[in-house]
Order: structure tokens, then C-alpha cells, then sequence
């Protein structure tokens, strides 16, 4: 990995030199926008709306879009003169649990490295917020802004290590605009409901998941080079149907998991589920005639 930021920890007096890594990266599948015909890459020009002129890149600026559709042009001078920082200080501001954060508010993931005069210290600082079970809330510049971002311990193949999160600002946070109302749900409903939780209760393995679709593209597009014939994945048999009878679903939900596990399930209990489906089927039959 290439560090992308130098610079020091601090918190009180104690001041950690660490280098930043990006600790993830995206897998996710791109394209290209090509002619069909001889698949040769699409380009763009710049064309001004007003004057249906090609405008060259050293001509094109910044513009800030009112609310009311008027164009307020920005120069270099303008930028200037906005609150930037060249910090090279990730301050730590305060100590708080992780529980009072809410996940939605981080946004990306780096790695810290202790410079060598700053390994102490950093082990120091990683002991420290193991102990006291916080996360470590702390200001830092990047990009010539500053964030707010937390920093935490993770545990890797490696050992531990601390790990700077940058979050989004509260504003940044959309509230949903609707509303769930469900009306009366029934005590046996809920009962049922705990009962497939538990029956599928679990550790989290990542290495468990994995993603179908980036395969399916890998695996196709190999076929091609290779001039075979493109393998196609069996659609899906699950349905979008409204689910009439809740507890009767998650009856045979957790029926069903049991049975994916090697429990042994009572037959008698889904011949009866069955079996009223069917009575139900049959006294609307009736009802309707």
C-alpha cells in the first residue's frame, strides 16, 4: 500500500507521527460506453449551452447553481480566499462510546501507521481506547477541509490497528419521508418472529457473501475472449407476492431453517399448516358461491 497522507496524532500532549492508507477499495464492475458497431470508445465534447461552442478545458470554471436556476461563476481568486488548512494534525477532540455514532454517518476508511518515532505512542493510544471501549472523535484536514472522523481499533491478520473513519456531516443525513404503520401485530405473530431470529442467529463471516453479479460479469466476459458460449445463471424463483397469513409464513420460515440446520421437524405441524391453508382455501370457495 502507498501512504496518501503524513502527518501526527494528538491527544493531550502526546503527539503520534503516523502515515494514512486507504483501507478499502471498490470491486465494483465498470464500463465503457462504446459505438456497438466496431466498439470504439464514445467521446464528449464540451459544448457551451448558450453559444453551441466547443469550449477548451483552460476556459472552463467553477458555477454554483441557484435555487432559483441563476449562475454564479467562481474564479481561482474566489477560492482563494475560502477557509482552507494544510494541517498536518489529527486533534483529538474527545473520547466517546462507539454506540453514541450512528453507522450512517461514516464515509470512508484509512489505516494509521506509526512513523518509527511514534510507535509507542501509537500503541499507547490503540491500549487506550481498547480499555475504555470509546472511539476517539477528532477534527483533521484532508483534501484542504476539514472533517470530523473517529478513530478506532480493528483487529487484523496483522495485529491491531487503528482505524481513522471520516463522517458525514449531521445535514448530510436525509430523513425518510414516510411513515409504518402496521397496525395490530399479535402477540403469537411476534413469539414466531423471535423464534426465526434465534433459529437463524449467527456469527458474521464475510467471507460467507460474495458478489454474484462481478462473477457472472468476470465469467462472461472470459467466454467471449475465449470464443465459448456465454453460460446463463437460472433466474430467481423467489415471488413478490403479499404475504396473507404472517404467522402461518414464519411458521414454515423457521420450519425451514430448522430443517436446512439437520433439526428434525414434526411432520404432523406442517401437514396441519397445510391442511389449513387448504380449509382456508376451501371456506372462501364456498363463501364465494
Amino acid at each position: 500500500m502507498r501512504a496518501i497522507w503524513k502527518g501526527a496524532v494528538s491527544f493531550g500532549l502526546v503527539s503520534v507521527p503516523v502515515k494514512l492508507y486507504s483501507a478499502t477499495e471498490s470491486h465494483d464492475v465498470s464500463f465503457r460506453q462504446v459505438h456497438q458497431a466496431d466498439g470504439g470508445r464514445i467521446r464528449y465534447q464540451r459544448i457551451c449551452s448558450v453559444d453551441g461552442e466547443e469550449v477548451p478545458y483552460s476556459e472552463i470554471a467553477k458555477g454554483y447553481e441557484t435555487e432559483d436556476g441563476e449562475m454564479v461563476v467562481l474564479t481561482d481568486d474566489d477560492f482563494a480566499n475560502l477557509p482552507t488548512t494544510s494541517s498536518r494534525e489529527i486533534a483529538v477532540e474527545k473520547f466517546v462510546p462507539s454506540d453514541q455514532i450512528d453507522p450512517m454517518l461514516f464515509e470512508k476508511s484509512y489505516y494509521l501507521e506509526p512513523e518509527n518515532t511514534g510507535v509507542k505512542p501509537y500503541a499507547l493510544l490503540r491500549q487506550a481506547l481498547l480499555e475504555a471501549d470509546r472511539v476517539a472523535l477528532v477534527t483533521v484536514a484532508l483534501r484542504q477541509r476539514t472533517t470530523v472522523a473517529a478513530l478506532r481499533v480493528r483487529p487484523t491478520d496483522n495485529g491491531d490497528v487503528i482505524v481513522l473513519q471520516t463522517m458525514m456531516w449531521p445535514d448530510e443525513i436525509r430523513v425518510p419521508d414516510f411513515n409504518v404503520e402496521a397496525g395490530e401485530i399479535k402477540d403469537s405473530e411476534i413469539k414466531m418472529a423471535n423464534m426465526l431470529v434465534e433459529t437463524l442467529a449467527g456469527d458474521f463471516h464475510p467471507e460467507e457473501f460474495s458478489d454474484d453479479y462481478a462473477d457472472a460479469i468476470e465469467e462472461m466476459v472470459k467466454a467471449k475472449i475465449e470464443g465459448g458460449e456465454v453460460e446463463r445463471t437460472p433466474t430467481s424463483t423467489k415471488t413478490s407476492g403479499e404475504v396473507v397469513d404472517l404467522l402461518a409464513a414464519l411458521q414454515r420460515s423457521v420450519a425451514a431453517a430448522k430443517k436446512s440446520r439437520g433439526e428434525e421437524v414434526p411432520e404432523e405441524s406442517s401437514d396441519k399448516d397445510e391442511d389449513k391453508g387448504e380449509e382456508k382455501g376451501e371456506e372462501k370457495a364456498s363463501e364465494a358461491s
